[in-house]
């Protein structure tokens, strides 16, 4: 059974890697071949409670992150947020490995908190992809995200002074918003294998009704669609939202509603009945979505057609 590790700060970090103590408490941009006690996580699953932005030179490998042919070659960006749990395993063994040539930008939540970023964070919804939903970066791109972290690295090896955090803070939240913009052209230029997967999460909806699995289930949530269609429950709403306009879970809605219209029109069942029948515990519920996205009740709907 492999260990667990928690890293709770950026000097414990620093510590551990083998680096010699950070220039500041809060921050910190590493390069990954300085590292020299990767050794202790081997086969140790690792919870880092910092937020981490980590490039991978040409985007480690041939196949790795689930590049496709229309990816650009310049470098792999991995954004996680704190809590998450990474496994290091052997490079040598393990063409998953994310030890390979690169850096990283470390920070910890107490460095935003009671800024404007702080309020901002959790938008940036590319913090909850997995790794095989990775960034990859075309070489203007590349160039743009390390000239912030070139800035970043000065503020802080600077004799700091009162506008060293802001300034900090300042080019994070500029760089996050860089990756928003560059995951949008992602979106773009994946744009065919993105409306294979938005037929095959509507054909999963549509399956999982047919086959009454929501009598057991109940509603089909967007975790149990995503984990269908291997990705990250972020990145399937993220994904819908930019070639539908809908996120995952407007989607299911708007299925279930279909779904009541119908039986509402056609059948003589109950609308407790109905609302059974399409995965909802208590009536209540089922009425109280169906009069938000409609403006009807059931029974209304019902008896206005």
């Amino acid at each position: 059974m492999s260990k667990v590790l928690e890293l709770n700060s950026i000097a414990q970090a620093h510590q551990i890697l083998g680096l010699p103590k950070p220039k500041h408490p809060l921050v910190t941009v590493v390069n990954d071949r300085e590292f020299t006690g990767m050794g202790h996580f081997q086969g140790e699953k690792v919870i880092v409670n910092l937020y981490q932005v980590i490039f991978k030179q040409g985007g480690c490998g041939t196949i790795l992150y689930g590049k496709n042919a229309y990816d650009y070659q310049e470098g792999t960006l991995i954004l996680t947020a704190p809590g998450q749990v990474m496994a290091y395993q052997d490079s040598d063994t393990n063409t998953d490995s994310i030890e390979e040539a690169g850096w990283r930008l470390a920070f910890h939540p107490d460095l935003i908190r009671k800024s404007d970023l702080g309020e901002k964070i959790n938008g940036y919804s590319f913090f909850d992809y997995d790794v095989h939903e990775a960034l990859h970066l075309s070489e203007d791109e590349r160039k743009t995200i390390e000239g912030l972290v070139d800035i970043i690295i000065k503020e802080y090896s600077l004799n700091l002074d009162r506008h060293s955090q802001h300034l900090i803070i300042t080019n994070i939240q500029l760089l996050l918003d860089y990756c928003r913009r560059f995951y949008d052209r992602q979106f773009y230029t994946r744009t065919n294998i993105n409306s294979d997967v938005v037929s095959r999460f509507e054909r999963l909806i549509r399956d999982y009704y047919q086959t009454e699995k929501a009598i057991d289930l109940g509603i089909p949530s967007v975790s149990y669609c995503a984990d269908k269609l291997n990705l990250s429950s972020k990145y399937l709403s993220d994904l819908l939202k930019k070639e539908t306009g809908k996120t995952a879970q407007e989607h299911i809605h708007l299925h279930i509603i279909e779904r009541a219209k119908n039986s509402l029109l056609h059948s003589s069942q109950s609308v407790s009945e109905i609302g059974f029948m399409l995965g909802f515990e208590y009536p209540q519920h089922f009425s109280n979505l169906f009069k938000a996205k409609t403006g009807y009740s059931p029974r209304e709907y019902r008896n206005m057609n």
